[in-house]
């Protein structure tokens, strides 16, 4: 990185990295997450909630790229173990061993909450010392609280149905 770039990051770059790697090391377990579990969905609904998974699945892979393109902006070098990914991670991974489609839904919800702390903290961070990261932050935090949304308001459908279906 460009020494003058580093230097107008008003806190402890090395504190920012282990943030951005763990930024980082959750957008990797969620995009695995929601593309295996994509894969495997079973239930009322699996069509439209395997559509929705895989979209986010892209979009979070696509988080993982713009972080990495910031850690190294920064001097830094994205986590290289994807065993580390679970140490450094604050989400948890998920494993997909229930496929069915609510079982799915919860644990994406789950995932896209931490996502979503993970990111206001991150904003909470650099809001006025380093506002090229506070601005990536931002775009990632829009769509991690849209995908929460999404998949709420698929777990609301498939609720509805189930419990007419039950009547």
């Amino acid at each position: 990185m460009g020494t003058r770039g580093r230097q107008i990051v008003g806190l402890d770059v090395d504190e920012l990295l282990r943030m951005l790697n763990a930024a980082y090391a959750s957008e990797w377990l969620a995009y695995y997450q929601y593309w295996l579990g994509a894969k495997l969905i079973k239930g009322p609904m699996k069509d439209a909630v395997s559509a929705e998974l895989t979209l986010h699945a892209t979009e979070e892979l696509g988080h993982a790229t713009l972080l990495a393109g910031r850690i190294i902006q920064l001097g830094g070098t994205p986590v290289l173990d994807p065993k580390e990914w679970f140490t450094q991670s604050p989400c948890a991974y998920d494993a997909p061993a229930d496929s069915y489609v609510a079982v799915l839904l919860e644990q994406n919800i789950a995932g896209e909450q931490c996502a979503i702390d993970t990111y206001k903290a991150l904003m909470d961070a650099t809001k006025d010392k380093d506002m090229v990261t506070y601005n990536l932050a931002l775009t990632i935090l829009e769509q991690e609280v849209e995908h929460e949304e999404d998949l709420q308001s698929l777990k609301e459908d498939l609720d509805l149905m189930v419990s007419r279906g039950s009547r």
